[in-house]
């Protein structure tokens, strides 16, 4: 154990300050309690003056109503919070209320409120040596034109990953030794405050970050009037926008747009272009076709986008995305306001909005690529079948349950189920403030429960479905309003839309395109809707390139791809 500490004394993180002192480890080790009243590992956790004043001079609330942490790893490279995934270190939280630094908050065992990850009990932690760290997730306080008030983490400008979202406070990291059985407290004291990528300046707000142009890549941000109204207070949108070679010099000239959804992008410019890369060396050519291309900042309070479509949860970001975001886009760049201009694409989650997007406003865009896209049709949400399955973690047999699988490997190995990531994110956040994945599906797809959250589609804990709200589900499965309303929409996807998917996709999101495609082979009237299956290929699919089609399609080809299609529908 001693050589274990000698270690610690070397580690960036001690040298840095970023470890508490020794001695408060052997002060709370040395905690006991009388005989027969023996108590489970207690955390308290304070806020400093510090911390709190640096929590509001962001502009966040106080006091503070949000959720508190504990994270314990046996990696001592990096801080705990830096560590959390699905596969990551244990922690535990609960929602905290009116915190201040005149209060302590507790977490033991004891607290029924208290839900951990991937053990539910402190108690379940293994004897061994540890790092430990306090965290605080900061909530806000809105009172939404439906009349409901709800505490939600608003978007910081990082994509609602709270562990590094600006205005969240930590503690240092302090090494543990946890013996068996061992009972006392431990105290924590929150110093820390996560401060954004750039200071604020003066006017500006945290909501989708703050970047600065450069030549190629320019930075907006709008404040919309339907977000604001419906969560009663000011709330903001944005886009990465890639400019064309020979923009600058070329004043009177427009262009075709890329629509490129996915992920909150950060200062990420779309296509990953860098000037030195190999994508940004072919987009500043002169043999390149000439697109302006952009991605939305649509982080929110749920999650890092929005999925492009109006939500009664999430609010009406479709609204805001159709009718003032690309607006105001199309008037400040000189894009050309065509259909046959306006090209979708996007991967995984945007490739879903690509998807959503084209089906919701046929007529207002172009050819669309949806790749390796979220669950498009709801009998296969992943490998759940939400309308006629009763559980979404386990297939029941005879004598045995198994838990369903939510990722792979490439070789087919499980890498963790749907219960285990529900399990992480219901720790993260409840009432679907993970921030996480399934959380912000449910979120976008289920109606307004009567608490002003997420009514929840199955059980978090048990996983049973409720086929009622499953229902309602079908107001965003793509695959069934396409079918419902394919006499209009046909012959306005037929030429326009191409789907790919890998036939292994890690989250075994090829199953659902299989049911789109077996639709459209049989549907009729025929349309023409390309689709393109990598063998065993995995997450994210976007279809096969055209000089080696054992080979992914690159961005570079894409842009061929799309301005071909541009050129060919050409009024």
């Amino acid at each position: 154990m001693f050589r274990w500490f000698k270690k610690i004394l070397n580690r960036k993180y001690f040298q840095l300050g970023l470890i508490a002192p020794l001695v408060l480890l052997v002060t709370n080790g040395s905690v006991g309690t009388p005989p027969g009243k023996a108590t489970p590992v207690e955390f308290r956790i304070s806020l400093s003056q510090k911390a709190y004043l640096g929590i509001t001079d962001l502009g966040l609330q106080t006091p503070v109503n949000g959720r508190i942490y504990v994270i314990i790893a046996r990696d001592g490279s990096d801080e705990p919070r830096l560590q959390i995934d699905v596969l990551g270190p244990p922690f535990w939280g609960k929602d905290i209320f009116g915190f201040t630094p005149d209060k302590w908050v507790s977490l033991s065992d004891y607290d029924a409120d208290v839900i951990g990850y991937p053990y539910s009990k402190i108690a379940e932690l293994p004897p061994g040596d540890y790092f430990i760290q306090a965290f605080l997730n900061v909530y806000t306080t809105f009172q939404r034109a439906d009349g409901h008030v709800v505490l939600m983490h608003q978007d910081a400008g990082d994509g609602q990953w709270l562990w590094e979202s600006p205005g969240n406070a930590y503690s240092q990291v302090m090494p543990f030794h946890l013996e068996k059985e061992w009972r006392g407290k431990i105290d924590l004291d929150l110093t820390e405050v996560i401060q954004p990528d750039q200071p604020l300046q003066p006017g500006q707000v945290l909501q989708q970050g703050n970047y600065t142009d450069t030549d190629w890549v320019k930075y907006i941000k709008i404040r919309s009037d339907v977000l604001s109204a419906f969560w009663g207070q000011d709330m903001y949108i944005g886009a990465n926008i890639l400019l064309p070679k020979g923009y600058a010099e070329n004043p009177d000239t427009f262009y075709p747009v890329i629509y490129l959804q996915g992920h909150f992008p950060g200062s990420g410019a779309p296509f990953g272009f860098r000037p030195t890369n190999a994508f940004g060396q072919f987009w500043t050519s002169d043999t390149a076709p000439r697109f302006i291309a952009v991605t939305f900042r649509d982080a929110n309070p749920y999650y890092d986008t929005s999925y492009s479509v109006d939500s009664a949860n999430v609010g009406p970001y479709g609204q805001s995305i159709q009718n003032e975001l690309i607006p105001y886009i199309e008037t400040n760049f000189r894009v050309l306001r065509e259909p046959y201009a306006r090209i979708l694409a996007g991967g995984s989650t945007g490739g879903w909005e690509a998807l959503a997007m084209k089906v919701f406003n046929p007529d207002f865009y172009g050819g669309t690529w949806a790749w390796c896209p979220d669950g498009i049709d709801f009998h296969y949400f992943q490998l759940v079948n939400v309308y006629e399955h009763d559980n979404a973690y386990y297939t029941f047999r005879d004598y045995i349950q198994v838990e369903q699988p939510s990722a792979r490997s490439a070789d087919n190995l499980v890498r963790f189920t749907i219960k285990q990531e529900n399990d992480w994110e219901r720790a993260m956040g409840t009432n679907d403030r993970s921030g996480g994945q399934w959380d912000i599906w449910e979120a976008v797809y289920t109606p307004l429960g009567p608490d002003g959250y997420p009514m929840p589609v199955w059980d978090p804990v048990t996983g049973d479905i409720d086929h009622a709200v499953a229902d309602y589900w079908k107001n965003y499965d793509l695959n069934y309003i396409i079918q419902q309303r394919w006499a209009e929409l046909a012959p306005k996807l037929s030429g326009a839309l191409t789907t790919t998917v890998g036939m292994q996709d890690t989250y075994f999101l090829e199953e659902a395109v299989y049911l789109f495609d077996e639709f459209v082979q049989k549907a009729n009237p025929p349309a023409q809707i390309g689709f393109d299956y990598g063998f065993r290929k995995p997450h994210c699919w976007r279809g096969a390139s055209p000089t080696d089609p054992s080979q992914q399609m690159t961005y570079q080809e894409f842009i061929v791809i799309a301005s071909n299609w541009v050129e060919a529908h050409r009024p």
